[in-house]
């Protein structure tokens, strides 16, 4: 709803995967509160498809995902806002020292991912498969920073995208030949709020959106 002198209000109910990369959704919040300080913002940070879900349901007025480069969120609206590659990450000691691999060389080595199942997991699963390579992944987690945690003490081999495994200086980086790719998308409801529309025009004016 908006005020009697035209002011904004409402409330914007935000969704987001912990690794966004697409555009920098801190900064975008903080220009969201001051341009219309009397919206009520909400974030909840979670995976893709109960993301989604959220959005659906109506509990989230807009979300950003990530998502295997077929697949299209359904029941709601949706842009895609770019992709990119995803990278090895290992602790600073591990003894591989190469800056690139195919899939089949880390094939003997023990792997972090997500859940199976899950839109994160899935993008990794279905590259490893094409390339007809087998691997094992003993440890499985819901956040990234928990799979970083993991990757340096040494337990594994990470899967995360290339640009936001660049916040992580301390890990080495292997980059990969023939390596999952994933789709950021914006999504939001078919009828969206004025708050949630008025999100979605600060998104438009960003460069590259």
């Amino acid at each position: 709803m908006a005020a009697a002198g035209g002011e904004l209000r409402g409330r914007l109910a935000v969704g987001a995967i912990p690794t966004v990369t697409a555009l920098d959704l801190p900064v975008l919040l903080r220009d969201y509160r001051r341009r219309h300080p009397k919206v009520g913002i909400t974030l909840t940070s979670a995976g893709s498809d109960h993301l989604i879900e959220r959005v659906r349901q109506g509990g989230a007025d807009v979300a950003f995902l990530g998502l295997p480069p077929r697949a299209e969120p359904k029941g709601v609206r949706s842009r895609r806002l770019g992709g990119g590659e995803l990278v090895a990450v290992v602790a600073p000691d591990h003894p591989r020292t190469e800056p690139e691999s195919d899939l089949a060389g880390l094939a003997d080595e023990p792997f972090i991912d997500f859940r199976a199942g899950v839109a994160g997991r899935v993008q990794s699963d279905e590259a490893f498969a094409a390339a007809g390579v087998r691997r094992e992944v003993p440890f499985e987690v819901s956040s990234a920073d928990f799979m970083v945690d993991l990757v340096r003490q040494g337990l594994g081999v990470g899967m995360l995208p290339a640009a936001y495994a660049t916040r992580f200086p301390d890990l080495r980086v292997i980059r990969l030949r023939g390596a999952p790719t994933r789709v950021e998308h914006l999504i939001w409801q078919d009828r969206p709020s004025p708050a949630a529309a008025a999100f979605l025009d600060l998104i438009g004016e960003r460069p590259g959106s």
